[in-house]
């Protein structure tokens, strides 16, 4: 790492209690959809980071008990000593390239519904689940908050054996059970751990000093806690009780991991949080209270601002979670003056939809993520070429670009034709959508890279045709010609077309994007596609004054964005703009001027009239010129490998069309049976009986027999009584083999 030069700050060591960081790049706890269940991608995607350079290197949520189970997701768990061995694997990899290893020790409190181990649900007081489950959680008697700490303490015993540097007490983004205890409008006790501000700060202090005394002389501890709810008056703000909770707590944690709550706000969406840093003006105060670290995050991405914000004694660590996920490679490139060549994050939040729907993480920037292990994917290094034939792309969208670029990367000679004017397909489009600018850093990043590479010929305005692709004498060939909306209403609701006389002008999503507009009149925005695009479109028109009327047969509006965490401010912005909103109605007709719409839980029918419509419900994928290649005597003597990718091959997100580029860009060459044992790499239990994992069984004899926290047994007899007999589990036998 440079020593010199406009970003020497940023790699200057930073003292962590007893540990010492490489320099300030910290990448902050985050799920990753792998944890628990396949502990050695989730060993591999960490230890990727650390070799991309960054000098700490968190997991994620890491549950202390089967009281806070989180199933059906897969998030770390350390709840006994046979959870050491997968958590093992994660420092291990990460050491091995000189960086710390963090551990953000977990209880979930009424956030953890237990539907694994069905224990009961623990709050401060009565609460309701945050899930909607026929549940609730019981508040906590004194014995619960003594137990609540020992299964604490334990698990920070068992990360120090499983060799993490930095431990963490949890209270931040209203999953974790010491927040709720902080939070007036949850925590209404009335003994020592409810009330004022300074008992319910109590189990947040008594969490710090236990991790100290149990591991401070090795392990450093940290702190993450949210210092603004961003809900006013009625929850924690910064420049009131968050401020004090800092001046209270200022110099017990080794480091300070700041942040707003709830998850929604504080991994907002760049639709709805655009400027790097927007979590600043909430937290910045933290660094005048204490002496120790301060790591905050704001998507950044930008190493000016990184370094200014060190200068001016607002943080001392560059946190981030998302950017680390969209370039695991960020403080390596800052440091070789390769900026231009960061993956930014472009804030869609396909990451944490990944964990939200319990399935491994996934980067629309980085389609490496998440692949590591199960595929031996690199995010800088492929394979060299096996030949010396050329590769010629069709199609210059999403898929197309990064199908050329890891081609070119290969050290293919490589052709990318696109008919349209400009590069970048739907996301040149898309990203002109209100709050979807960012998008566009897909296109930028491949296009500023392709650019760089004498390997690499671009051509715009150039619709191919059969014979000018046998012309090329191109022996692989990708076909990457994307899609077009329906204008007929089939969708995921309705199989048949929509009964229209054309008394209604449909205008189709794909003619908006491209600036067609309707005359004077309303307009219905129907939505049958139920992501985001519709939603995007009716605010665009809304926000350029048109009258608009949204109609979706869902019973909310966009409910996937639920997945990126951005469904309820898209809603909102959609009422404040005064789109009127019809929930729960299909499209029956469209005749005589008026649109009849039907209940879709009812025989209810209601009318109403528009000018115009526009039907966004699915796409048909564009095969034409495929399909003519594939009918082709002569091409197909001529072309050793024809490949359909991206949208054209399947529609999904442009996560999905990027992820299709560069797999076939690595895999065209393979056989089947080559590539199947990748695709389908998985970990697998062992059924083996747990005792083949007694060195992980054996207790912790010499650091918990003796504890005793106030008038609690000691741990042995304890632990007996509450842990082995209700929670019995399948153990897992850590197999490093294909």
């Amino acid at each position: 790492m440079s020593d010199s030069g406009p970003y020497s700050t940023l790699f200057e060591p930073v003292r962590i209690g007893p540990v010492t960081a490489k320099n300030r790049f910290y990448q902050v706890p985050h799920c990753s959809g792998l944890g628990h269940l396949r502990p050695q991608a989730d060993a591999a995607m960490r230890a990727m980071k650390a070799e991309g350079g960054w000098a700490v290197v968190s997991n994620q949520e890491s549950e202390i008990h089967p009281s806070s189970d989180l199933s059906p997701y897969s998030e770390n768990r350390l709840w006994d000593d046979r959870d050491i061995p997968a958590l093992s694997l994660i420092t291990e990899g990460v050491h091995a390239h000189g960086a710390l290893a963090a551990i953000q020790l977990v209880h979930n409190g009424f956030h953890a519904p237990n539907l694994q181990t069905r224990a009961p649900a623990l709050a401060p007081v009565d609460h309701s689940l945050s899930i909607i489950y026929p549940k609730q959680a019981r508040g906590m008697s004194k014995r619960d908050i003594r137990d609540f700490r020992l299964w604490h303490r334990n698990a920070a015993l068992r990360a120090k054996q499983a060799g993490f540097d930095i431990v963490y007490v949890y209270a931040g983004h209203r999953m974790a059970l010491p927040l709720h205890f902080l939070l007036p409008q949850i925590n209404t006790r009335t003994d020592e751990y409810g009330g004022c501000l300074e008992n319910r700060v109590r189990l947040i202090r008594e969490l710090l000093e236990d991790t100290h005394e149990a591991v401070g002389n090795t392990c450093a501890i940290a702190l993450r806690i949210c210092v603004d709810e961003l809900v006013g008056e009625s929850g924690l703000q910064s420049q009131e009780e968050g401020r004090a909770v800092v001046e209270m707590l200022s110099e017990i944690p080794d480091l300070w991991d700041v942040n707003i709550s709830d998850w929604s706000n504080d991994s907002a969406t760049s639709r709805y949080e655009s400027q790097e840093g927007y979590q600043l003006q909430y937290m910045e105060f933290v660094k005048q209270m204490t002496t120790k670290p301060v790591v905050g995050v704001g998507r950044y991405t930008s190493p000016d601002l990184m370094v200014k914000l060190i200068k001016r004694g607002s943080l001392d660590f560059i946190g981030a979670a998302r950017p680390s996920i969209s370039d695991p490679f960020l403080p390596k490139k800052i440091a070789e003056g390769r900026i231009d060549e960061i993956r930014e994050c472009i804030g869609c939040n396909i990451c944490a939809s990944s964990d939200i729907l319990g399935v491994p993480i996934r980067c629309t920037q980085n389609p490496t993520m998440g692949e590591e292990w199960r595929r031996g994917w690199h995010p800088e290094k492929i394979q060299a070429k096996v030949s010396d034939s050329d590769a010629l792309i069709v199609g210059g969208g999403p898929s197309g670009l990064e199908c050329a670029l890891q081609l070119a990367r290969r050290g293919y000679e490589v052709t990318l034709a696109d008919k349209a004017k400009q590069l970048g397909g739907r996301v040149l489009v898309e990203s002109a959508l209100p709050g979807l600018n960012a998008w566009r850093r897909v296109i930028d990043n491949r296009l500023y890279l392709l650019q760089q590479m004498a390997n690499v010929q671009l051509f715009t305005s150039s619709e191919m045709t059969v014979e000018d692709i046998i012309g090329l004498e191109a022996k692989h060939v990708f076909i990457a010609t994307g899609t077009h909306w329906r204008t007929d209403g089939i969708g995921r609701t309705d199989r048949q077309p929509v009964r229209t006389d054309g008394s209604v002008e449909i205008i189709s999503a794909d003619d908006v994007l491209a600036g067609r507009r309707t005359g004077q009149g309303s307009v219905m925005v129907y939505d049958d596609d139920q992501c985001y695009l519709a939603s995007s479109i009716a605010e665009m028109l809304a926000g350029e004054g048109f009258d608009v009327t949204f109609v979706t047969p869902a019973s909310i509006v966009s409910p996937w964005t639920e997945n990126t965490m951005e469904q309820h401010r898209i809603q909102a912005d959609l009422i404040r703009l005064g789109v009127k909103i019809v929930t729960g109605h299909q499209i029956a007709c469209i005749v005589d001027g008026v649109v009849e719409l039907s209940c879709v839980y009812s025989a209810n029918v209601q009318q109403l009239s528009f000018t115009s419509a526009i039907l966004i419900t699915e796409r048909t994928r564009e095969t034409r010129l495929y399909d003519e290649l594939e009918r082709s005597t002569e091409a197909r003597a001529l072309i050793a490998h024809l490949e359909l990718i991206g949208d054209a091959s399947s529609p999904g997100l442009i996560a999905d069309a990027v992820y299709q580029g560069h797999m076939a860009a690595r895999y065209f060459e393979a056989s089947s049976e080559e590539i199947e044992p990748y695709i389908y790499r998985r970990e697998i239990p062992s059924l083996t009986h747990h005792t083949e994992n007694e060195k992980w069984l054996k207790p912790l004899e010499n650091e918990l027999d003796d504890q005793d926290l106030g008038d609690r047994p000691a741990w042995k007899n304890a632990n007996r009584r509450v842990d082995p007999v209700p929670y019995g589990r399948e153990s897992r036998v850590v197999d490093t083999s294909r």
